[in-house]
């Protein structure tokens, strides 16, 4: 590693002199080079940039006038030369440094804009191979890294927050602080890391390698957070190149700013709600449903979803897979809701919603595809996990019936949603269900059996009110339901739980050492059993 040069102090103010401004979006970039002309600082740009400066009427070099090269090669070489590089990274205090851009023609340059090819975006349009390749910026991000490295003398803009920093600052003072280069030093860097992320990220993908010897992962701040998930501990929420439907891209119409918890809870809720094809709703609670349901409309799914677990809803994420409407919305906000997630809202829905001032209305404008492909990411000390996202989809087809009595058509549509469910609750996970409804879910329990006993007494509970609304006889909900276990059954006391509770079809992967003990008290109790020899963790 070479030894730190002795360099002069960097000065505290900086008056430019000359700009250099290359940009694929143009937007703010009449008014940002008016400022700067008016300030006396010389504009220097390329192509279409350099066109459009022009265009206002105001003077601007070619980078070629300086360079003295054309630009080259389908714009693959503009602005990587010795002239410009130099001007950016020359410390001009430095003898050395002054005496070589004096000896080599080298005029200093004092800002830098650029934006960098939309890569990011042409990505995500579905664009070929080749095309992408070529909106890899390459003189983009030297230059930025160049001028950010010399941030003793450069301001480096790449946002519009940047250059409204610059802007404020020159308008005051006309000049830049140490201070100003330092912040706009640190946010150039961080872009061009997340560009270099997303290029990296990109090409492991289309060489097929899923687990690359180096992986980065990437985001712009999108809300700095009140704290995170108590409120000693802060948060910050950032947005991934993803677009995916869901929290990161919905649009807020009314309520105070998402918390920590707010944002995960109307994750995992919406993630849970695209699984179903007809409407369907459903309630999360600290991360794990509490009801779901299927129905007619939205407000049928909503009510037969609160049914499962009304105490435990209260003050929970509803998510629904349907546009809502204004019966949806009166229903929905009977109870105290935290945060309700949506494809949309019709006008009668958002009026209704507005009078609940602490509600969150978040609209997405689409579902996320439970079958696409992506990454999902978990920190640890030193480090982080990644695996691929849980695309799992267990169709009637891929039942292997264990038990020697068969589920009935009915059954078997119950083992699916209740597997369904599983899949989205934390492990250990046993859900009851029938009919398109959860009767009682149990979560994140030490052992399976703890699991299926919480989600029997949730079954019964919501038996019980069912009954005093209806003034029927109290039963459990559970009675005739199909138990869905994430994982298999190490032992048949799970399961015989779950037949206490009134399940009389299961459905689990199977792959214990003990099936043969499970399936044998199956047989016994005369419940029909289901493997469907996948596995749907969620830790």
């Amino acid at each position: 590693m070479p030894a730190a040069p002795d360099f002069p102090p960097a000065p505290d103010r900086v008056a430019p002199q000359r700009a250099l401004i290359s940009l694929s979006d143009k937007t703010g970039l009449e008014e940002a080079a008016r400022t700067l002309h008016g300030l006396g600082v010389e504009l220097v740009s390329t192509g279409g940039t350099r066109a459009a400066i022009a265009g206002f009427g105001l003077p601007v070099r070619d980078v070629a006038e300086l360079t003295g090269f054309p630009e080259m090669m389908d714009g693959r070489v503009k602005t990587l030369h010795p002239v410009v590089h130099g001007g950016l990274l020359g410390v001009r205090d430095a003898a050395d440094h002054a005496e070589a851009m004096t000896t080599h023609g080298i005029g200093p340059i004092d800002i830098v804009w650029v934006d960098l090819y939309p890569f990011e975006s042409t990505v995500a349009s579905g664009a070929g191979f080749d095309a992408v390749v070529e909106h890899i910026d390459i003189g983009g991000p030297a230059m930025i890294r160049s001028g950010s490295k010399n941030h003793g003398y450069v301001a480096v803009c790449i946002d519009a927050a940047s250059v409204a920093e610059l802007l404020e600052a020159l308008k005051a003072d006309g000049a830049t602080t140490l201070a100003l280069r330092k912040r706009l030093a640190a946010r150039a860097f961080a872009r061009t890391a997340a560009y270099d992320a997303a290029v990296s990220g990109w090409f492991a993908g289309q060489v097929g390698d899923a687990a690359p010897a180096r992986k980065s992962i990437a985001g712009a701040l999108a809300q700095t957070l009140r704290y995170g998930e108590n409120p000693h501990q802060t948060g910050a929420f950032y947005r991934t190149g993803d677009t995916r439907p869901g929290v990161a891209h919905a649009r807020q119409l009314q309520g105070k700013a998402l918390g920590y918890n707010n944002i995960a809870d109307a994750d995992a809720a919406y993630e849970l709600v695209a699984e179903f094809d007809g409407p369907a709703c459903v309630i999360v609670k600290h991360a794990n449903p509490c009801g779901v349901a299927v129905g007619s409309d939205l407000a049928t799914a909503y009510a037969r979803a609160l049914e499962c677990d009304a105490v435990s809803a209260f003050g929970g994420v509803i998510a629904v897979n349907r546009t809502l409407t204004g019966a949806d919305a009166r229903l929905i906000t009977d109870i105290f809701t935290e945060v309700v997630i949506a494809p949309g809202a019709d006008e009668e829905a958002q009026a209704i919603f507005a009078v609940k001032k602490n509600l969150r209305l978040l609209l997405t404008d689409g579902l996320p595809d439970p079958l696409a492909a992506g990454e999902v990411f978990r920190s640890v000390a030193g480090g982080f996990l990644v695996q691929s996202r849980d695309r799992s989809r267990i169709a009637a087809s891929d039942l292997k019936i264990v038990t020697r009595r068969q589920p009935t058509p009915q059954e078997i549509e119950d083992m699916l949603f209740a597997f369904t469910v599983a899949k989205h609750v934390k492990s250990n996970a046993i859900v009851y269900a029938r009919d398109g409804q959860t009767a009682g879910i149990g979560a994140g329990q030490m052992n399976r059996r703890d699991s299926a006993r919480i989600a029997a007494i949730r079954a019964s509970e919501a038996g019980e009110a069912q009954a005093l609304r209806t003034g029927g006889l109290a039963h459990s909900l559970a009675q005739g339901s199909a138990c869905a276990s994430e994982a298999f059954f190490p032992f048949a006391d799970g399961l015989l739980e779950a037949v206490a509770a009134g399940a009389t079809a299961v459905i689990q992967p199977g792959g214990s050492i003990r099936d043969d003990a499970v399936i044998a008290a199956a047989d016994e109790a005369g419940v029909a059993m289901a493997f469907t020899g996948v596995r749907v963790f969620r830790h």
